[in-house]
């Protein structure tokens, strides 16, 4: 199932605190438990103005969905293509889906 990159743009993002951020992360878990099985959260990072998420789901379109519910913003959206890490440079290269035959 492919994974995406959600950049959320939230100001002052990096200065919530931890109840605040426990409240978010809350609120996505429901919608989460809403939506069913096919999405997933994996984690997060909080960085100054922003949030950015790691999801796994069918299509774009649930992620978006999900951010609806939660009201959450979902200002841009990455479809993950591939992983790399410093075992890379060793030649292992982890790709994040397979794609289909025609």
């Amino acid at each position: 199932m492919p994974k995406f990159v959600i950049e959320r743009n939230i100001p002052g993002a990096g200065q919530l605190s931890p109840d605040q951020l426990q409240g978010v992360a809350q609120k996505s878990c429901g919608v989460l438990r809403e939506m069913g099985p096919d999405i997933q959260w994996l984690h997060s990072w909080v960085a100054d103005d922003h949030i950015f998420c790691i999801y796994i789901a069918p299509d774009e379109e649930q992620v978006r969905e999900h951010a609806r519910r939660g009201g959450f913003p979902a200002d841009r959206v990455f479809r993950i293509q591939s992983r790399m890490d410093p075992t890379t440079a060793d030649g292992y290269l982890e790709m994040a889906f397979q794609p289909q035959s025609a």
